[in-house]
């Protein structure tokens, strides 16, 4: 069949998975999908709970799945970060409540869906809060766009801050080795 509709002049594309983990909290959904360079990335999260990725890898091969999420998702208070390894999702759920898994659907998850043990926190540990995007300020990524100016700016100031405590340590330094030089002057026969 294939081979006749590639005769035919139809191109068949077949789309890949890229690995994607995942790990919640009683009120949101960690979703990190690991493409590398991607590109025209795609990311749409509906109310009730569908989830879809869409994006270009290095290769120009498209990468996609859709994930009929557990339960619903709020929309306005979840939010996308793409950066140059991966594409972070941080999903808020709709009622804060511990799924028992991922997918609505029962059963086997497909193969490219992981758990993130680096992020993964048990029920009953919630209340120490590590491990999650919680603190993380997705606007820091850099991600291109009109904000770069800024984080230049954020660059100069720390090297500019680095330089004045460097000096600061040679001066400090240079006070404290003054007596020390100055008694081996006079010790000189």
């Amino acid at each position: 069949m294939s081979l006749e509709l590639r005769m035919l002049g139809v191109d068949l594309i077949c789309s890949r998975h890229p690995t994607t983990k995942w790990a919640q909290r009683s009120d949101r959904v960690f979703l990190t999908i690991e493409l590398p360079d991607a590109k025209d990335v795609k990311l749409n999260l509906k109310p009730e709970g569908h989830f879809n990725f869409s994006a270009k890898g290095s290769d120009d091969l498209p990468y996609e799945f859709d994930l009929e999420l557990f339960d619903a998702a709020n929309v306005e208070e979840s939010k996308a970060a793409v950066a140059p390894r991966t594409i972070c999702y941080l999903i808020k759920k709709a009622e804060s409540k511990w799924w028992p898994r991922l997918l609505k659907k029962e059963g086997k998850p497909p193969v490219f869906l992981k758990v993130d043990w680096d992020k993964w926190q048990d029920e009953d540990d919630e209340d120490i809060g590590f491990n999650d995007f919680d603190g993380m300020d997705f606007s820091k990524l850099d991600m291109g766009g009109a904000d770069d100016e800024d984080i230049e700016d954020d660059e100069d100031d720390v090297v500019e801050s680095a330089n004045k405590d460097e000096g600061a340590k040679e001066s400090k330094v240079e006070e404290e080795a003054a007596p020390a030089a100055a008694a081996a002057e006079e010790a000189k026969p």
